[in-house]
């Protein structure tokens, strides 16, 4: 497959932030895409997906988190934040950066876990941002959606990961295998609907579970077979918070992928989950 030339976009926040869009696209585009990632995966790893996707018509925009890959900051004691910088600042940059570059397209708004988590909570924010949402190995970390073998032992570490964070200042994922280096904040944020199930970011007052239930979009998600962390179940509780969108959840093993069907092997392999994604609901 022909590689196509990919850009880098500066993006920056409202309270200073600053990072790079990676896209990449193709001459005549029918969609665009704007793609989250997982917990501390750095936009860049997803370049053999946007290339599959581009090869398809479809102009892809990869988003870094804050704190990781171009990423202007890095979570530490002093330097802290959670899930509302994220919603509130980053994204909507990020956004409004593609609408500049690329305008009058379909949009679709997709994620890989922790992304398409905050996809479906930034659609909750930003109603009518996106007509499609795209899910890849992603679910709700909700320890009541896992299944039996993975539940007994989940609260204990949604409990400890934030209590790591705040007694090292930051999380120090790449020590302990989880994640990247990640804020407390982000931490805290996310073990709270890891734990109770529902999504609320500190020092946010909108009511993000009751927007979620007014989202109306074309959800299309794929797990993956041998994919304990985001296991098909969690994927259901999460698409159940937009109960007014179309939904499908297609499963794919490793037979169809050409890999194992975990939660990161599909990144370099994405044929098989781009055919899915493509096909209409």
């Amino acid at each position: 497959m022909h590689e196509l030339p990919v850009q880098s976009i500066d993006v920056q926040a409202k309270d200073g932030h600053t990072w790079q869009l990676l896209a990449v696209a193709p001459e005549r585009p029918n969609a665009r895409l704007f793609w989250l990632p997982a917990m501390g995966v750095a936009a860049k790893h997803y370049l053999v997906f946007a290339q599959e996707a581009a090869a398809n018509g479809i102009a892809v925009f990869l988003h870094d988190w804050r704190g990781n890959g171009s990423s202007s900051v890095r979570p530490a004691r002093g330097v802290d934040w959670g899930y509302r910088e994220v919603l509130m600042h980053d994204l909507p940059a990020s956004e409004a950066a593609i609408a500049r570059h690329l305008d009058g397209l379909p949009r679709i708004l997709g994620g890989h876990s922790l992304g398409g988590q905050l996809a479906c909570c930034h659609l909750g924010l930003a109603p009518g941002s996106a007509s499609q949402l795209w899910l890849v190995a992603s679910g709700s970390p909700y320890w009541g959606a896992f299944p039996p073998r993975n539940k007994w032992w989940l609260p204990m570490a949604y409990r400890f990961l934030p209590w790591l964070a705040d007694r090292r200042g930051f999380l120090p994922g790449r020590s302990v295998g989880f994640g990247g280096n990640e804020s407390r904040r982000l931490i805290h944020d996310w073990a709270r609907s890891a734990l109770s199930g529902r999504y609320i970011a500190e020092g946010l007052t909108f009511d993000i579970e009751a927007a979620m239930k007014q989202v109306v979009v074309d959800a299309h998600a794929v797990a993956l077979m041998e994919d304990w962390m985001a296991p098909a179940s969690s994927t259901r509780y999460l698409l159940s918070k937009l109960p007014r969108s179309r939904r499908r959840i297609d499963s794919l093993d490793r037979l169809a992928l050409g890999t194992r069907a975990g939660h990161f092997e599909w990144m370099k392999q994405p044929q098989a989950v781009v055919s899915s994604l493509l096909r209409p609901l």
